[in-house]
């Protein structure tokens, strides 16, 4: 992984290209941790030799996987990066991929493995953004201060 700042001030944003065999999310969280990055917005576009998607089942309040065990391309990546209720960076994001047939498969990104590379782009935001537990859903998160 590799990284360059394009913009400083109140809003850094970032160019961050991702190598094969990169795991996006572990890459990233190391990412955002190492710049003190709190709160963000991010898009991204590239390929995956393999990823698992995630959907978030309402009735049991858990998120299914769903392994793409093939080459995929992306056609969206977008997503943030918030505080965790332990004080650790915290991504979510979601992404539409497309299979060699143009078939889509879409959901949260749970972990994938980049195949050749992931180009993404980190917008800082000035405000700071926290997550908290949810007691409705169980998930963390975003909570606005007021």
């Amino acid at each position: 992984m590799k990284h360059k700042l394009l913009n400083h001030g109140a809003q850094r944003t970032f160019a961050v290209v991702l190598d094969s065999g990169d795991e996006v999310m572990e890459s990233l969280k190391s990412f955002a941790a190492t710049q003190q990055i709190s709160a963000a917005q991010v898009t991204g576009i590239g390929a995956f030799s393999g990823l698992v998607l995630k959907y978030f089942d309402w009735e049991k309040k858990s998120y299914l996987e769903n392994r793409v065990e093939e080459q995929v391309e992306v056609a969206a990546l977008v997503g943030d990066i918030a505080v965790s209720p332990s004080g650790e960076p915290s991504l979510h994001i979601h992404l539409v991929v497309g299979r060699r047939d143009g078939t889509a498969l879409a959901g949260h990104l749970g972990s994938g493995r980049v195949r050749p590379t992931l180009e993404v782009i980190v917008t800082e935001s000035p405000a700071h953004l926290q997550k908290a537990h949810d007691p409705v859903t169980g998930l963390a998160l975003i909570k606005l201060e007021r």
